[in-house]
């Protein structure tokens, strides 16, 4: 059971003996197995010879059997289409060729995407760059979307040119704006009376000219949008104060001169306050008091006028009093009963006749007017009204405006008969125009109307030309009248269907009344009937306003369970409304929510429609919220592509932090910065979160390739440092056994010279240190004393066969060929080292502990179990350090 431990490398299994047909099929696989070696050779080289032949590979990729071949090819598709095909046809064949062709899809496919994001970004300056109010916040929020997209150098170079256009026009905008406002901070300051160190007062008006210029080229500028309204407006406002200010400095400059011109004894002092005080005001206190200063001072040098008393002769003015003068025409008898009437009489014939010559006015204003309607009117009333005597003058005022009435009168009954004449004839002319019936019957209507207004001003018309024109309206108006007849026909029957109907929705709410309706059907039901109820027709307004009324009753008993229904479907509806907009956007079992509560909604809509108006509002409140949703996402989604993309320049910046690293110093301090490196890089990449799948495999790449060149350099250290301790623990071991030999061959030791030795040699790790020089010191302590020496020498030969059997064991475990001369005392120890092993319940110790005791075991080695011994370190101690 233990032949295992006897197998050796290259040993043949049981010489079994095949059969000749075992032999030719072996012999043809065989073959075989050339054929398709020679074939995956030839493909091999086929691929290697491809180059740039992106249609040869995709054929090789599609013909060849081996997978291995299919992926050489596959590093020589680069084109869109091609890969697309590749990727098509190794879907579900090969893997690592899909996968690779997929990646390279990806990232043709981001960089397009980049690309077109580049080249709407291009296109959004380009606009920004032909808008004529420029605002910087677009311009920031340009530049921010363009940091985070991976465009190439051509339009890198195109969005630098666009960009470098726009930040001259934010920079003429700002300069134009700098200088508007220093233009009005100007205006405003020698508007105060503080004017430029070397300006004086006359200069202003030139000054304001000159800014004025330079605000109308402002203005006319490009940029010109870019100026606040207000900063133009308080601009033209100051100006404009500074000027008048200035013109009322300048009309009192010249008053001032002026008078100073003149004498001064022909002044007067009067007449230069009233011209001061109507001169306009100045705004600057400190101009306007001194002006006011140099006045008060030419006033007082003004003398006092010499004023002569005049001596006043009023005359009295006389008064005179004239008499009203009687009216001459009035009759003497009612003189003579004025004065035999009380004065309360008298003066309620004067009032009568007060009123009566009223209305006498106003019939004389309608006559003037043209209103002879209302002139006859005010005549009418005339003739029923009371009053007193009116005097002569009224009675021929009053016959006069009744004759004009009269005459007035004639010629409105002539004329009216003509305009008669004419309603006639346009009515007999009425068929003739094939009008529309109610058109018609407007038109007859209106001629009625003007024959009616015709009588009211120009008297009744002739009996002859009356029946006339009714017989033409009569004739006119017959097509409408049987028109309307036929409507009011139509209304009648459609009443009458209408009853008919009201009585199949009763009879139908009297059936439904003891079944569970079907709600679906009842649904559909109550919709065709409201459109037949619709459809049926014109009704005479009083029988629908009754018929609506019973329709309406009949319906709410026959849709009584479905609106009840239909209100427990709105709760159903208003619930998933509301789960919906409760639902957490970034959640990743929302859109699998979203789809849930939509087949709900559906099954819901199928299995009951509500009201249309009332379905379409649930319906657009639950879009708007699955709506709300899915822009949320997205939005999220967007935000989430930017993240990445950061996180992936995070990455880049790892990867070249670890590629340019130089460490320096002796090797304990760049394996300290090497650990530090590595630590903080790999702190660094898993705190930087994902990046774009598409770039995912590369940066990986690349960081782990960055990772093994740096610990490649660390290997190195400590291969170097590994072998300087390797050295070192063979040459204390080779101290150590030489002192051995020394003592059993008597010589002499001197202990401070092999302790000096000792030193010399570089410290080893604290385990082997230790073990090495308790065994050292030890031989050391025993070369001091005789008797201990000689015992000591004792014990090392004893102890040879024990070291000759640890080594034998620690070549076995350690798989070390151990020479044909112990190969039997080896085929006894493997036996034993088994059976301890299956024996044993305690857990072995490690090759490294068995060699570090080997190494701590003072006994005499010959020259071939040292070089046995150095071998075993060679496999386990240089391991171990």
């Amino acid at each position: 059971m233990f032949e295992f431990l006897f197998k050796r490398p290259g040993d043949k299994p049981s010489d079994q003996q095949a059969n000749p047909e075992q032999a030719a099929a072996s012999a043809a696989a065989a073959a075989q197995a050339e054929q398709t070696a020679a074939r995956r050779a030839a493909q091999l080289e086929r691929a290697k010879a491809l180059g740039d032949d992106e249609a040869g590979a995709v054929d090789l990729i599609l013909q060849s059997e081996f997978a291995d071949v299919r992926l050489a090819a596959a590093e020589h598709v680069h084109n869109q289409a091609q890969l697309e095909k590749v990727q098509q046809a190794m879907r579900n064949t090969d893997r690592r060729v899909a996968k690779l062709v997929q990646g390279r899809l990806d990232a043709l496919r981001h960089q397009q995407a980049e690309q077109r994001q580049a080249e709407a970004t291009i296109a959004s300056a380009r606009k920004l760059l032909q808008d004529e109010k420029l605002n910087p916040n677009q311009v920031a929020e340009l530049d921010r979307l363009w940091k985070v997209i991976a465009a190439g150098p051509a339009l890198a170079e195109e969005f630098g040119t666009v960009r470098a256009a726009l930040g001259k026009r934010l920079e003429e905008q700002m300069a134009l704006q700098r200088a508007a406002l220093d233009a009005l901070a100007a205006v405003r300051r020698i508007a105060a009376g503080q004017l430029p160190d070397g300006a004086t007062a006359d200069a202003v008006p030139a000054l304001l000219d000159a800014l004025a210029a330079d605000h109308a080229i402002r203005v006319a500028s490009p940029e010109k949008e870019s100026l606040p309204r207000h900063l133009l407006t308080d601009f033209d406002t100051a100006l404009a104060a500074a000027r008048a200010g200035q013109e009322a400095v300048s009309a009192r400059r010249a008053a001032l001169a002026g008078w100073q011109a003149q004498d001064v004894a022909a002044l007067n002092a009067d007449e230069m306050k009233r011209g001061w005080q109507a001169l306009p005001k100045v705004a600057d206190a400190a101009v306007a008091a001194a002006l006011q200063q140099e006045f008060d001072a030419l006033l007082a040098s003004v003398p006092a006028p010499v004023r002569v008393k005049e001596e006043a002769h009023p005359q009295k003015a006389q008064k005179e009093h004239k008499e009203p003068k009687e009216h001459k025409d009035q009759p003497h008898a009612a003189k003579a009963d004025a004065r035999k009437e009380s004065p309360a009489a008298q003066e309620a014939n004067r009032e009568a006749n007060r009123h009566f010559m009223s209305i006498v006015d106003q019939m004389e204003e309608a006559l003037s007017q043209g209103q002879l309607h209302i002139a006859a009117d005010h005549d009418k009333v005339l003739k029923e009204t009371k009053t007193g005597r009116l005097s002569t003058a009224q009675a021929d005022r009053l016959a006069h405006i009744r004759a004009e009435l009269k005459r007035l009168g004639d010629w409105a009954r002539w004329g009216g008969n003509v305009s008669r004449e004419e309603l006639v004839k346009a009515v007999e002319e009425l068929p003739a125009q094939k009008l529309s019936m109610p058109e018609l019957a407007k038109k007859v209507g209106s001629m009625r109307e003007r024959w009616k207004a015709l009588d009211s001003v120009s008297g009744a018309a002739p009996k002859s030309l009356w029946e006339r024109f009714d017989t033409a309206c009569t004739t006119a108006y017959a097509p409408a009248a049987a028109h309307f007849k036929h409507l009011a026909d139509e209304r009648h029957t459609n009443a009458a269907r209408a009853e008919v109907m009201i009585s199949e929705v009763e009879k139908m709410a009297a059936e439904l009344a003891g079944e569970e309706p079907n709600f679906k059907g009842l649904a559909a039901a109550a919709q065709r009937l409201r459109q037949a109820w619709g459809r049926l027709g014109a009704i005479d307004r009083k029988e629908k306003k009754k018929l609506d009324t019973a329709f309406d009753k009949a319906m709410a008993m026959m849709m009584g369970p479905l609106e009840e229904q239909r209100r427990i479907e709105v709760a159903r509806r208003e619930q998933l409304i509301a789960e919906t907009e409760k639902l957490n956007p970034t959640d990743r079992h929302t859109l699998d929510t979203v789809r849930h509560l939509q087949e709900q909604w559906q099954e819901f809509a199928r299995a009951l429609p509500l009201d249309r108006k009332q379905e379409q509002a649930l319906w657009q409140r639950f879009r708007g919220a699955c709506d709300a949703i899915f822009a949320a996402r997205k939005e999220s989604a967007h935000a989430a592509d930017h993240e990445r993309k950061a996180h992936l320049h995070v990455r880049e910046d790892i990867c070249a932090q670890l590629e340019n690293a130089v460490f320096t110093g002796d090797d304990k301090a760049q394996m300290a910065a090497i650990t530090k490196a590595l630590r903080d890089a790999a702190q660094a990449w898993h705190a930087s979160g994902h990046v774009p799948r598409a770039s995912e495999a590369k940066i990986d790449g690349r960081y782990k390739a960055a990772i093994a060149a740096v610990q490649a350099q660390a290997d190195a250290i400590r291969k170097r440092a590994g072998a300087a301790q390797a050295n070192a623990l063979r040459d204390k071991l080779r101290l150590t056994q030489a002192l051995e030999t020394a003592i059993t061959a008597d010589e002499a030791i001197d202990g401070d010279d092999w302790e000096g030795r000792w030193k010399a040699l570089p410290a080893l790790p604290a385990e082997y240190e230790r073990a090495l020089h308790g065994r050292f010191a030890a031989g050391i302590a025993a070369a001091a004393d005789a008797a201990k020496r000689s015992a000591y020498a004792a014990r090392l030969e004893q102890a040879r066969a024990t070291l000759l059997s640890e080594v034998l064991r620690l070549e076995i475990v350690a798989g070390v060929d151990s020479g044909a001369e112990f190969a039997r005392d080896r085929l006894k120890m493997q036996v034993e080292v088994l059976q301890s092993s299956l024996k044993s319940g305690q857990k072995p110790l490690t090759q490294a502990a068995q060699f570090l005791q080997l190494c701590a075991m003072p006994a005499l080695a010959d020259a071939r179990t040292a070089s046995r011994i150095e071998q075993l370190f060679r496999r386990i101690g240089a391991d171990a350090k």
